[in-house]
């Protein structure tokens, strides 16, 4: 297998029209133009977004020109994928503060320097400047029965739920997006086919160009769920390495091999081998998964450090070797507040689930009761320990 069957395979789940015709082009020595665009709807891109951006890099390293799309415009719209209800829409503000580290977090997989650099653009760039002309020109390229073939739409009709009109818009503006940029190639997760074949009709009927659409495979669980992207337990690019580690070790063991493929840049060759050995020592294969996985986005060193932090924590059952340190008004504490004053938890809700589900220990003890009282005094420091990896020593002080 060459570096042109290993971008047509690794982790993909479709290619349009053809995986042939795609192959064609890329073995004529023609350098095309290819994208993948990321909204943002969060201020850290996810685990997720590895799969695309690793796509990208494959591209990039066979010298075409890769486009890192921001979808500030799309951003603020709010992408209906998948929901079955309206996504809250964000304000010009919030994106542009979401995705001021994502440069830097995308920088740890594809180059935006050297020979071939990658180019950062924001579909805000144009979509803001189409005027209400512009917009009646487009939708008269898409139908009515197009938009509301989506499958979320028609679950949406079912239960009597509300469409509004800019999430029928949604598709078409990143449709538009290709046009503008005029691209050979577009990328995205399977869950994206329907928004990227819009941007595929569009260029054919406005530009008379064959544009190819290029989707991968998805990294869910048994039961269909986003694995590193649930709601609430997301795994971010800027999660330090020990909480990366341990995170991706938390993986259902069916997902580890896919993870391989996905989101690590392993030859697959040595992937087949992992994935005999993973019969046997499925522990040693998981730790090798989480090392690559960081090391990709924190260095061999850290990951290194952090793959032994893991070790000594949860096969010596050994404590951490530094522990964080925090300093409370001595008194009497519920441990529901002690949890959410740790950091650990956005809310109190939060944090009471998380002891109902035996996720906090005092001193070595589990406790389920989140009313449970705890006295801080200023002679005798408590070990909290929150859910698998977070520790903290809570020392009193007097008021």
């Amino acid at each position: 297998m060459d570096k042109i069957d290993a971008v047509l395979s690794r982790g993909v789940e479709k290619i349009y029209p053809s995986p042939k015709a795609l192959e064609k082009v890329l073995r004529s020595g023609k350098k095309i133009r290819l994208y993948q665009g990321f909204d943002p709807s969060v201020p850290n891109l996810h685990l997720g977004h590895t799969v695309g951006l690793l796509k990208l890099k494959q591209f990039q390293d066979l010298g075409h020109e890769v486009i890192f799309l921001i979808g500030d415009f799309t951003g603020m719209i709010g992408d209906p994928t998948g929901k079955l209800s309206t996504r809250k829409q964000l304000t010009k503000k919030q994106v542009q503060k979401n995705f001021q580290n994502w440069r830097k977090q995308a920088g740890t997989i594809i180059d935006f320097g050297g020979q071939n650099p990658a180019k950062v653009l924001y579909n805000s760039q144009w979509l803001s400047k189409l005027t209400f002309e512009d917009l009646l020109k487009l939708c008269h390229h898409i139908t009515y029965q197009q938009l509301i073939k989506r499958e979320m739409f028609r679950k949406r009709l079912k239960k009597d739920k509300d469409i509004f009109l800019h999430e029928f818009l949604y598709p078409v503006m990143q449709g538009y997006d290709s046009v503008y940029m005029d691209v050979d190639l577009e990328i995205g997760g399977s869950d994206q086919m329907f928004n990227m074949l819009v941007g595929r009709d569009l260029m054919k009927k406005i530009k008379n160009k064959e544009k190819f659409v290029l989707t991968t495979k998805l990294l869910v669980d048994k039961q269909g769920n986003k694995v590193g992207k649930t709601t609430g337990n997301a795994l971010f690019l800027n999660a330090s390495t020990k909480d990366m580690f341990g995170g991706v070790m938390s993986f259902p063991d069916e997902v580890t091999l896919l993870s391989f493929e996905l989101l690590t840049d392993l030859p697959l060759s040595s992937i087949e081998v992992l994935a005999q050995a993973f019969k046997k020592e499925p522990m040693v294969v998981k730790k090798r998964l989480a090392f690559e996985i960081s090391k990709i986005h924190h260095g061999q060193r850290a990951a290194q450090k952090a793959q032994e932090e893991f070790e000594r924590i949860f096969q010596k059952k050994m404590l951490p070797t530094a522990i964080r340190s925090k300093k409370m008004l001595r008194g009497n504490y519920s441990l529901a507040s002690l949890v959410f004053y740790s950091g650990s938890t956005s809310s109190k809700s939060q944090a009471k689930r998380l002891i109902k589900e035996g996720g906090a220990k005092i001193n070595g003890k589990t406790i389920r009761d989140p009313q449970f009282k705890i006295q801080i005094q200023t002679d005798k420091k408590i070990l909290l320990k929150i859910g698998k990896l977070k520790y903290l020593k809570i020392e009193g002080v007097k008021g």
